[in-house]
Parts: C-alpha cells; structure tokens; sequence
C-alpha cells in the first residue's frame, strides 16, 4: 500500500517541509521567515495563520494533491510530560499549546498545523518524537539542589532515527542496542540509548559548548557573572543560548569558517575547536558507564558532523569505546515521514495525548 505523509517542522526562523511516499521523498523544501515580519506577532501561536498559509502554498506549487495524503505529521514542541515516539494530536494537546502551560518555542505550531490542514481530510495528524518526550531514569533527573531537577531535554527526533539506522547496519533492532548520540549542532546534545529508550542525556547547557552554547560553566565564576551588575538576566541568558561557544570565543558560529581560519594557521581556532572535540568525546565517555554493558555504537550527527576535521578528533578520543557512525546532517524531516510511516503501517502505535495540567 502507498502512503503519503506530509512532514513539517517549523523553526525559530523558518519552516521546513517534506513530502514522501512511503519512504520516497518526492520533495523538500524550507520557507524562510522574515525575522521582522515574525516580530509583529506578540506570541509564537500567533504565527499559526501565515506559517500554516505558507506550507500549503508549498505544497500547490509541488503539484501535490492534499487530498490524497495518508497522514500530516509534525516535529513535537516543548509540550510536557511526554514519551518519546508518536502522538495523535488531539483538542487536548491544541488547547495546551494554546493556553499553556508551555515552554514557549517555534516548534509548538507544528501540532496545530498539522491538525489544521489533516482535519477537514479526514486523516490523523501526528506529532513524532517531541524535544521533551521523557525517557530518563529516576537517578538521572537528581541534581545537587532540591530546586533544580535535570530535564530531558534533547535533539530526540533526529538521534533516535540515527540511532535507528546504526541499529539498521547492525542487523540488529534499535530496541536490541545500545547507542551514544551526539547530535552536533548549533547547541549540542549527546545521549545514551539503552535498549530503545533514553536513558540519560547531557543537554546543551549541562556538557560540552558547541558553536553557539557556552555549555558547562564552572558555577562559582557563572553566579559572580550573574550577579556583577554587568548584565540583565535576558543578556545572560543569551550568553548562555544563542551569543556562546564559538560565537563568543571565534566571533563565529559557523564551523566551515572556522576550519578556513585553521588552514590558515590560526592556532588558536585550532586549540578552540579541537577543545570542542575534546569536550564532545569527554561526554561521551562520561554517558558511556550507564549502560553496564557492550555498546553497540556511538553516532555522530547533526550538521557540524560534516566537520571531518572535528569528527576525527572525536573518534580518536572515542573510537576504542565502540565503533563510530558517522550520519552527516539534520534529518528531521525523514525521521518524522519514517516515524508516520511506522504508526500508519501499525509497527507502532500512536498515543492519545490528554492534557494533564
């Protein structure tokens, strides 16, 4: 049987959508927002109409008849308590996102597109490996403070459909393995897979910095900096997420530039950089003692992995824990058209979120 799933991910500044039939990709394709034009909005719902418009404009332009979809399926947002896999979206979850409460972020307006555009089809609309579906172990979620408990949060789509593909070479099922994701981006997180589920994770203010993150900061020198007068809580927060790792100490965020910078005999691009690596295996390594065990694997994803330069130190650093995987990219679109894939196929099943506030 044929399916065709509509996939649409949606970003601080653009929306990214694929059309597949069944695991073929027919087209993709990413609409860039105007940050000004986002800016007239008050609040990230508020966006819904024009990003919902846009997809659909998209969609008639690649010649696709709407009317012959299986299912529309969306990257889930910062909606909690989640597990990881897919979910129908429901009123209950509209009226979460909605109302709240919700961590505020792009990728909320995926549900409500995707229910906007599936209902009057008659087809179910999916959300697929949230960034908040919750895995953890109990013990993983303990901090030093009773106040702060350490989320799970984390770049889930993408690493669990590489961990699905390790898994795949393997000849093996991902709920057969055990795997440590690195998903390498602008922020970076790096998990432990034991036997399908995460177990652990170290989010991308908790490890290593990465282009655009300052990571783990030494938490005596952070609180003096917090409370110096110097800056606002929303600019430390942005020193944190957004102005941090490489931004801050390369004025770059961008590792090819970085890299030019290294040919041409910047050693001291060359000590950043290579302390990044050096920070990523160093998580790595600390997730390795989780699993008890053999692992299977350890994935090396997201768009700075096409960094061979920053790859190879990873894996001389962690090559002797387990054979190293190299998946280049973010392939966020195909883990959610795959994942549709598998709840309409009845490999797996769908969950009905109800709100529980």
């Amino acid at each position: 049987m044929s399916y065709k799933i509509l996939a649409i991910n949606p970003g601080s500044t653009s929306t990214k959508i694929a059309y597949y039939e069944n695991e073929n990709k027919v087209f993709s394709q990413s609409i860039d927002h105007d940050h000004k034009e986002l800016e007239k909005f008050e609040k990230i719902t508020d966006q819904f109409e024009l990003r919902k418009n846009l997809v659909l404009d998209v969609v008639r332009e690649n010649n696709v008849n709407i009317d012959d979809l299986s299912a529309v399926v969306a990257r889930g947002g910062l909606i909690v308590p989640l597990k990881a896999g897919g979910y129908v979206v429901t009123e209950d979850m509209k009226d979460r996102i909605i109302n709240g409460p919700v961590i505020p972020h792009a990728s909320n307006l995926g549900a409500l597109i995707a229910d906007a555009i599936a209902k009057p089809l008659e087809i179910p609309a999916y959300i697929y490996d949230a960034v908040s579906s919750d895995e953890m172990d109990d013990h993983a979620k303990i901090t030093g403070l009773p106040e702060i408990k350490k989320e799970s949060l984390c770049h889930v789509l993408n690493s669990k459909a590489m961990a699905r593909k390790a898994a795949k070479e393997l000849g093996k099922k991902y709920n057969e393995c055990n795997f440590i994701v690195a998903h390498l981006g602008g922020g970076i997180s790096i998990s432990a897979h034991r036997k399908g589920k995460i177990c652990d994770l170290i989010a991308d203010d908790c490890g290593t910095f990465s282009p655009e993150r300052a990571g783990s900061i030494p938490l005596v020198q952070m609180v003096d900096l917090c409370y110096s007068g110097q800056y606002t809580n929303k600019e430390m927060q942005k020193k944190i997420r957004g102005n941090g790792g490489l931004k801050a100490l390369l004025n770059t965020s961008d590792a090819r530039e970085v890299e030019k910078m290294i040919n041409n005999g910047d050693k001291n691009a060359e000590k950043i950089y290579h302390a990044m690596a050096y920070q990523i295996a160093k998580s790595i390594g600390q997730l390795s003692v989780v699993f008890k065990e053999k692992i299977d694997g350890i994935v090396l994803t997201g768009g700075v992995a096409y960094s061979e330069m920053l790859t190879n130190w990873i894996k001389e650093y962690v090559s002797f824990l387990a054979p190293v995987y190299i998946f280049k990219g973010e392939n966020e679109l195909e883990s959610l058209a795959f994942g549709a894939l598998r709840i309409l196929k009845e490999e797996e099943e769908a969950i009905l979120y109800k709100n529980e506030r």
